[in-house]
């Protein structure tokens, strides 16, 4: 079914959806949009952040320790 809409199709339902609606409230509810996606991205970027600080601060510590023999 939306397969057949098309190019004219679609300008025909933004031309509706702009007389019912109005300027001013799409512009308003598609920077809320925008505002909602950036919120988005930096809470998985922290949350990206957070789990690569869990892992460095759990790394185990390879060197090798100092002896007694080693100090002499």
């Amino acid at each position: 079914m939306l397969n057949n809409i098309g190019l004219p199709g679609l300008l025909l339902i933004a031309i509706v959806v702009l007389v019912l609606f109005g300027r001013g409230k799409i512009s308003n509810l598609m920077g809320e949009v925008g505002k909602g996606i950036t919120a988005f991205k930096k809470g998985v970027n922290d949350g990206q952040k957070e789990l690569e600080d869990e892992k460095a601060d759990s790394a185990k510590d390879v060197t090798p320790a100092e002896t007694e023999k080693d100090k002499v």
